[in-house]
């Protein structure tokens, strides 16, 4: 790859097509001749030679922290208005400008690789791993960029969000091309699509799982939410699309989709590609996708029969770009782990354990029947409902966890900046519903609250016994949580494994042969 010139501040103005401004004109003129090495929108990742991208947002103004930005050593800022640090590129909508600046300073890398990316409400980290897992099987030297993992080509990150702010986004996109990537394998969020994040990427394939009631916080309504999704499906963004058409909105989305669309289902024999002879167990699933080039058989390794349109998406979406169908079906196979779904913690226990992101009721009438179906004795569920989120659905969240589980302990996620107990409330409050419609109906369902996550971990785990399954939801793979101003370290399958080790020494009994 031929080595690029420097880009300086000038550069930068040129391509904006506004002038530097701040300080004298002498000052102004120096300062565009800086060379920039890198832009980034968060004062903390700022060095020496960075253009700081100081994006207004909803609680401050990336100007709030202009100081610190250029104590650390930026060059010039960008941003709605001059800074009084600074030398200033001043556009109208910095976000607006954020991601085709950024993918042109980094060379358009989503131009020299392919692109894959994934949106839907539930299901988008698992077919973002199953389509890795399938380019690499095919050959392909290829990125991962999702809400759990960022990796590929030399990097190894923890993501912050879903889908980064687009000049994280670009420059991991670059990192991966020079890096000798082919592919790259993404999530794409709502908020990231309606905030221009992904603006600068070009898409080989979209792919869409589905749409459930989640994030109506930010979007207010379903349609709303669905337009936003059904922007990424266009001609402007992807030369080709994939949409799962096993509920409403991907059946609408089929029929307004812009780039040629290819279909799949678990139903409809219909689709391009869809799966038949379904067997879900204890040991993942198994089944047989029929497509235009014959049938492909699968076995997931990872739990759930949720996860076979996750796949089936992946399957499709290679499978649209000329991937080896048996190559892609053994890549996805072969995937033993997405880390917090449906993941097993294992420490010699009489019962299963599990960690689960499951944060909506679609996540949960996906998961909770096979769940149920795997316990021969008690389904144990600990669940809360995380602050700053969507409020509509934390009642349903209660209701529904406990019109499948046998004990739901209710406890705090991560209350952000919102009253726990406040939040234990409304999940409380439709739990106790369900139970009390239970009551009438079965033996019944126990509702119980612990504030303390650790504790409630504790306490489903020894309560626990041999057939039972215990299931932490809510959190996934996320290791921190917040209170206010404070921020504390916890990762669910951590301190899962830890109440199972703690309680096997108390009860050694308990623990299998």
């Amino acid at each position: 790859m031929p080595q690029r010139a420097p880009i300086t501040a000038a550069d930068l103005s040129r391509f904006l097509g506004t002038p530097v401004v701040g300080g004298s004109g002498a000052a102004a003129r120096v300062a565009a001749d800086l060379v920039v090495v890198d832009i980034t929108d968060d004062s903390r990742s700022v060095s020496t030679g960075h253009a700081y991208l100081a994006l207004p947002g909803s609680h401050h103004h990336g100007l709030d922290f202009e100081a610190e930005a250029a104590e650390a050593g930026a060059v010039v800022a960008i941003s709605d208005r001059p800074s009084a640090a600074l030398p200033t590129l001043v556009v109208g909508d910095p976000r607006a400008v954020s991601g085709p600046l950024s993918a042109w300073f980094h060379g358009c890398p989503s131009h020299a690789m392919r692109v894959f990316g994934v949106t839907g409400t539930n299901g988008k980290t698992s077919a973002a791993h199953f389509l890795e897992a399938g380019l690499a099987a095919a050959g392909e030297s290829s990125g991962l960029i999702s809400g759990v993992a960022i990796r590929g080509a030399g990097l190894d990150l923890r993501p912050v969000r879903t889908t980064p702010e687009a000049p994280m986004l670009q420059h991991t996109l670059g990192r991966f091309f020079r890096g000798g990537a082919t592919a790259c394998a993404m999530e794409v969020s709502s908020h990231a699509i309606d905030q221009g994040r992904i603006d600068g990427v070009r898409f080989r394939t979209v792919a869409f799982t589905n749409l459930g009631h989640d994030h109506l916080d930010y979007h207010h309504t379903m349609e709303e939410y669905y337009r936003v999704k059904a922007s990424l499906f266009t001609s402007a963004r992807a030369d080709t699309a994939v949409v799962s058409v096993d509920d409403p909105h991907g059946r609408r989305l089929a029929a307004e989709s812009e780039p040629p669309t290819w279909t799949c289902s678990v139903r409809d024999v219909g689709a391009d590609v869809y799966a038949e002879d379904i067997v879900c167990d204890g040991t993942g699933s198994r089944f047989t996708a029929r497509t235009p080039l014959g049938a492909v058989p699968i076995h997931l390794r990872v739990l759930g029969p949720h996860q076979v349109p996750n796949a089936l998406v992946a399957l499709t979406g290679l499978l649209a770009d000329d991937i080896d169908p048996l190559a892609a079906a053994e890549g996805i196979s072969r995937l033993s782990r997405v880390p917090g779904r449906c993941e097993p913690v294992h420490a010699g226990q009489s019962f299963t354990a599990l960690v689960d992101y499951m944060h909506n009721e679609p996540g949960q009438r996906a998961l909770l029947p096979y769940l149920r179906s795997m316990a021969t004795g008690r389904l144990i569920l600990v669940i809360g409902a995380t602050g700053g989120r969507d409020r509509t659905k934390r009642r349903p969240l209660g209701r529904t966890a406990a019109s499948f589980a046998d004990l739901v302990i209710v406890t705090d996620e991560s209350p952000e900046d919102e009253d726990p107990a406040a939040l234990r409330a409304e999940v409380l409050a439709g739990a106790r519903e369900a139970a009390v419609v239970r009551a009438r109906e079965t033996a019944g369902v126990e509702v119980m609250e612990e504030p303390d996550r650790g504790q409630a971990l504790a306490l489903a785990v020894a309560v626990a016994g041999p057939g039972d399954v215990v299931v932490v939801a809510g959190r996934g793979s996320e290791v921190s949580r917040r209170y206010g101003p404070l921020r504390d370290d916890f990762d669910d399958r951590a301190r899962l494994l830890q109440a199972i080790l703690g309680s096997s020494a108390k009860n050694p009994g308990q623990r299998s042969a």
